[in-house]
């Protein structure tokens, strides 16, 4: 696989399990390097397989991919799920892209629940 095509992987899991991007810089790079590692297990356990094949094959395979995968898959969807209503409710009207949702977590944080604080820093090791 060549360096663009495993960017691209990259990318798309990154907008698969961070659909949101609901966290501040630091968690974003933290999890964009975590998901990297993810791209060996994804490829060789679901071959090309794309969209909601894609995430059906990653759902039934989970057990089978790497154990720092596993770890950056089930960081990102505890940021998503504690995170999404803030994200919602704080951020209106915001296209996910570009950092834009990132930013407006950045801008409106102390307005973050708890529950959403407590996991950014959960998963920044600074809690």
């Amino acid at each position: 696989m060549t360096a663009g095509a495993a960017f691209r992987l990259t990318a798309m899991l990154a907008a698969l399990f961070l659909t949101i991007t609901a966290v501040p810089p630091v968690v974003l790079a933290q999890t964009t390097a975590a998901l990297k590692t993810c791209v060996p297990d994804i490829r060789s356990q679901c071959g090309g397989a794309e969209g909601e094949l894609r995430r059906n094959c990653i759902k039934s395979r989970f057990k089978e991919f790497s154990l720092p995968c596993q770890l950056a898959l089930v960081k990102l969807a505890a940021l998503k799920k504690a995170c999404k209503a803030d994200v919602k409710r704080n951020c209106p009207g915001i296209v996910p892209g570009g950092g834009r949702i990132e930013a407006c977590i950045k801008d409106h944080f102390e307005d973050m629940s708890a529950a959403c604080k407590e996991t950014i820093s959960q998963a920044t090791g600074k809690s």
